[in-house]
């Protein structure tokens, strides 16, 4: 390469002699000047940013508390006191009154038997007498503990509904009765259910007491 660069007609010098270059062949950039002009650009670029702390990612903006976001549930109901005063009100209804409230055997049965009494004048005489003797098994079964609480309490409001006249009210729980509390009821119910039927024919211008 030294050859290529040094002038003709100084072949001869000495071992110490500097070679000497061509001018014109210096002035000559080579292809590949470009390329190594850019590379000190590029190391001082690289070493700017090496001494510089990489600066962290902006965090994206918190986003509210889901908290606030959500719906409270209890928006759309009612205040409380409305739903109390409702509550109270549907406990004070005759129905509610009269499932709490107890009877006794002598009540049922006073009630019962004065029914029968006043179907003895228009009803055959056996048919009064077997409902008699289920009356009979009622009080039995009533007196010795064998029917439950929801049985008394029934019979106590059918015997009511019965003296007010109210024919389908009666056989409604003397159906609810069957179904039911089956067990504790076959053996009387028929009697009660024939004096139910027996009543409500009765002439009108035999009115019950």
């Amino acid at each position: 390469m030294a050859e290529f660069y040094v002038k003709p007609g100084n072949q001869q010098r000495g071992w110490n002699d500097p070679p000497q270059f061509s001018y014109g062949l210096q002035q000559r950039p080579p292809l590949s000047s470009g390329l190594t002009q850019r590379g000190p650009f590029r190391r001082r670029v690289a070493a700017a940013t090496e001494g510089k702390e990489p600066e962290a990612a902006p965090h994206p903006p918190l986003a509210s508390s889901p908290v606030g976001l959500l719906v409270p549930q209890s928006v759309n109901l009612p205040p409380p006191g409305p739903q109390t005063s409702f509550q109270r009100a549907d406990a004070t209804t005759p129905s509610v009154v009269k499932a709490d409230k107890e009877y006794e055997i002598e009540d049922v049965l006073s009630s019962l038997h004065e029914t029968l009494n006043n179907c003895r004048s228009c009803v055959q005489k056996q048919v009064c007498d077997d409902i008699h003797k289920r009356l009979v098994i009622l009080q039995e079964m009533w007196t010795q503990g064998k029917l439950s609480s929801p049985v008394r309490k029934r019979m106590g409001i059918l015997t009511e509904e019965l003296k007010s006249q109210h024919w389908d009210v009666a056989d409604e729980i003397h159906r609810s009765l069957m179904v039911d509390h089956v067990a504790e009821v076959s053996q009387w119910m028929v009697g009660v259910k024939r004096l139910i039927a027996e009543t409500k024919n009765l002439p009108e211008e035999d009115p019950l007491l």
